[in-house]
């Protein structure tokens, strides 16, 4: 049997404005959006097969803990796209900086922070 990744939940600040950036950059749409656990808010966002749920708590949240060194901490979230040039250009016009460039077989990628400082890795094998 294979397996395969239908979703992610991460924890938001404002679960709308996150949905607005992918919606924006990665062109994906909401599936499904609704009230959720301890009067929390969640936004299902993505394409048919795979979807980030994004949760927003009705409370102040801490500072994001840092990428690479934290126990279970979330270092980014990978995401293919077919061109990744116009990919670049909807992060920057969106007022994000993308970083850390490579050309690499067996594709190129390239990083950006997005809302919440959340790092998301485009990446494209076309």
């Amino acid at each position: 049997m294979q397996a395969r990744l239908e979703h992610a939940n991460i924890t938001v600040s404002d679960a709308r404005a996150t949905a607005k950036v992918l919606e924006d950059v990665f062109g994906w749409h909401i599936r499904w959006e609704g009230a959720a656990m301890n009067s929390g808010y969640t936004i299902h966002i993505g394409d048919e097969s795979s979807y980030l749920a994004l949760y927003t708590p009705p409370i102040d949240l801490n500072a994001p803990a840092a990428r690479y060194v934290t126990a279970g901490s979330l270092a980014h979230i990978g995401i293919v796209v077919d061109d990744i040039d116009a990919t670049e250009a909807r992060v920057k016009e969106a007022g994000f900086t993308p970083v850390n460039h490579a050309d690499y077989e067996p594709g190129k990628r390239f990083y950006f922070l997005g809302p919440d400082q959340v790092e998301y890795e485009v990446v494209s094998y076309g």
